[in-house]
C-alpha cells in the first residue's frame, strides 16, 4: 500500500486515526499495539508473509540492544531503566557479538531478498561466457523483494549500533520498539530514524490542534508533490526513456523531466510521511532541504535525502575513517561509500556507476578544499552546473540497464544515429500540459520554500492553500492511470 492511492487515503486513513485516538483514551501500550497492527496490515497488504522479516528484525534488534545493555555494569543506573553504554568505553565480547548477530542478520535478510536474483543472473551469465552453460542455474530459487526493505533493515539495526555506541539507551519495552520500526508512516520509504529521535516521544508526546493541523498540510503538499508534479513528469521521462530514438533537445528534456519526477516523487512522499508522524504526536527531522538549489556536489548530498546521507556517514563513511587517515584514504572512503550507496539502491551495474559519478565528484571537490570545480562562477551557473551534473547522473539511475545508459548518453551529444521517428517524441512530450507541469516543477525547486518550513507557522490562508492542493490532487488521482512511485522498491 502507497500513501498515494485511494484506498489509503479514504479507507486506510480514517480509519488508523480514528482507532488511535479512542485507544489514546487507555494506557500507552494499547494505542501503541494498535498502531503496530495497524502498521503490520500496511505493510503486509500486498504480501502478508512479508511481515514476518518484519517482525524478525524488530525481535533481533530487541534482544541484542537489551543484551548490549544488560552486559554494561548497573553501578550509575537505577532499575527502571537499562545502562548507557559510555561513548568511547570498552565493550565486552558479549556486547560485540550481540552487535555483530544484529548487523549480521539484518546485513544478511537484506542481501539475499535484493542481491539473490542478481548473483544468480551473474553466475549464469558467467557460465555462459566461459562455454559452460550446462552449470547454469535456470530453475534456481528466484526471489520476490519486500516492499522497503532497505530502509527498516537499516533503521532496526541503527538501534543497536547506537546503544553499543552509547548514542542511545537500550528500551525495556518491546511495544514501544515495535512501534519505533514498524510505524506505517515512514515504514517502506523513510525518512530513516534513529531511536534517539524518538525514544522519548514513544513515551509521552504532544496531540493537539496545531499539531495535527500542521501535520495534515504537510501530508497535503506532501500528495500534491507526488500527484500534480511527479506524475507528469514521470510520463515525460518514460515516453523519452522509451523512444528507440531521440534527438539531443528530447533527450535532455526527459532526463530533466526523471531529475523533476525523482525529486518531487521522493520528497512529497517524505512530506506526507512527515505530516502523517505530526498527526500521531511524532516529529520527525526534514529530510530534502531543497537539494537542487545545491552549488556543489558535496551540497548536494547535504540537502538530499538527509536521513540516508547522514546514516551513510555515520554507520558507514566514519567507521571506514573518514577523512582522518589522510588523503588518499578520504578520498577511497568516499568512493566506497558512494558505490555501496549505489548499490544499495539496485543490483545492477548502471546503479554502481552511478554512486561512482558522485563518489568521483565528492573526491574531487574534497580536494579542492570542498569546493567545486566551478566555484568561481556565479550562483545561478553553480546551480545549474550541479543540476546537470546530478541529471546526467540520473540517467544511470533510470535506465534498466547499462547499456539502455550509455544509449541515453549518446542522445544527449547527438551521437547516436536519429530515425524518421525521433520527430514524433516532440509532439508527446511538448504538449501544453506538459510543458505547465515541468515549468510548475522548476519554479517549485528554484523559487519555493520547502513544504517542511513552510509549514512550520501554518495560518489560516496556508492552510486553505494546503486543502485545495489536496482536493486536486484527490481529483487527479480519481482520473489517473499513471501512479508510480520510485522509491517504493528499495
Amino acid at each position: 500500500m502507497v500513501f498515494s492511492s485511494q484506498i489509503f487515503l479514504w479507507y486506510f486513513l480514517p480509519l488508523a486515526l480514528a482507532v488511535y485516538y479512542v485507544a489514546r483514551l487507555g494506557p500507552r501500550w494499547l494505542s501503541h499495539c494498535l498502531l503496530i497492527l495497524l502498521s503490520w496490515g500496511f505493510y503486509g497488504w500486498a504480501n502478508p508473509p512479508f511481515v514476518l522479516l518484519l517482525m524478525l528484525s524488530t525481535a533481533v534488534d530487541f534482544t541484542c540492544g537489551w543484551w548490549v545493555a544488560h552486559s554494561q555494569p548497573r553501578a550509575t543506573t537505577g532499575r527502571a531503566e537499562l545502562p548507557l553504554c559510555p561513548p568511547g568505553g570498552q565493550r565486552s565480547r558479549a556486547q560485540r557479538a550481540a552487535v555483530g548477530v544484529s548487523v549480521c542478520t539484518n546485513l544478511g535478510i537484506l542481501g539475499f531478498f535484493k542481491y539473490a536474483n542478481f548473483g544468480i543472473e551473474s553466475w549464469n551469465d558467467t557460465v555462459e561466457a566461459l562455454g559452460l552453460s550446462h552449470l547454469a542455474w535456470r530453475d534456481f530459487l528466484r526471489v520476490t523483494l519486500p516492499l522497503g526493505i532497505s530502509f527498516y533493515t537499516f533503521q532496526s539495526m541503527t538501534y543497536t549500533i547506537d546503544v553499543y555506541r552509547g548514542h542511545a539507551r537500550a528500551t525495556r519495552n518491546i511495544i514501544d520498539f515495535a512501534c519505533y520500526v514498524s510505524l506505517f508512516t515512514q515504514l517502506v520509504a523513510g525518512p530513516i530514524l534513529r531511536f534517539s529521535e524518538v525514544a522519548t516521544q514513544l513515551v509521552t508526546r504532544r496531540h493537539d490542534f496545531e499539531r495535527f493541523a500542521r501535520g495534515t498540510a504537510l501530508f497535503a503538499l506532501g500528495m500534491a508533490k507526488k500527484i500534480l508534479v511527479a506524475n507528469p513528469a514521470g510520463k515525460v521521462a518514460d515516453v523519452c526513456f522509451e523512444a528507440g530514438s531521440l534527438m539531443p533537445l528530447e533527450a535532455w528534456w526527459g532526463a530533466a523531466a526523471y531529475s523533476f519526477q525523482i525529486y518531487f516523487d521522493f520528497s512529497g512522499y517524505s512530506d506526507m510521511a512527515i505530516g502523517l508522524g505530526l498527526m500521531l504526536g511524532f516529529v520527525f527531522p526534514k529530510n530534502f532541504d531543497s537539494p537542487y538549489k545545491s552549488r556543489s556536489l558535496t551540497e548536494f548530498w547535504r540537502r538530499w535525502h538527509i536521513s540516508l546521507s547522514s546514516f551513510l556517514r555515520d554507520y558507514l563513511y566514519l567507521p571506514l575513517g573518514g577523512n582522518r587517515r589522510g588523503p588518499t584514504r578520504t578520498y577511497a572512503n568516499l568512493m566506497i561509500v558512494m558505490l555501496l550507496g549505489g548499490l544499495w539502491h539496485g543490483a545492477a551495474l548502471n546503479f554502481v556507476v552511478w554512486g561512482g559519478i558522485h563518489g568521483l565528484g565528492l573526491g574531487l571537490e574534497r580536494a579542492l578544499g570542498g569546493r567545486s570545480l566551478y566555484h568561481r562562477l556565479p550562483d545561478p551557473l553553480r546551480m545549474g552546473l550541479t543540476f546537470a551534473i546530478v541529471t546526467v547522473g540520473w540517467i544511470f539511475f533510470r535506465a534498466p540497464d547499462m547499456s539502455s545508459a550509455v544509449e541515453y548518453l549518446g542522445h544527449l551529444v547527438g551521437a547516436s544515429e536519429v530515425d524518421s521517428g525521433a520527430s514524433l517524441v516532440g509532439g508527446v512530450v511538448y504538449q501544453p500540459y506538459y510543458l505547465f507541469s515541468l515549468g510548475l516543477a522548476a519554479i517549485l525547486t528554484w523559487r519555493a520554500p520547502q513544504a517542511w518550513d513552510w509549514t512550520f507557522e501554518l495560518t489560516a490562508p496556508k492552510a486553505l492553500a494546503a486543502l485545495a492542493c489536496l482536493w486536486l490532487a484527490s481529483l487527479a488521482l480519481f482520473t489517473q492511470t499513471y501512479n508510480p512511485f520510485i522509491y517504493f522498491i528499495f
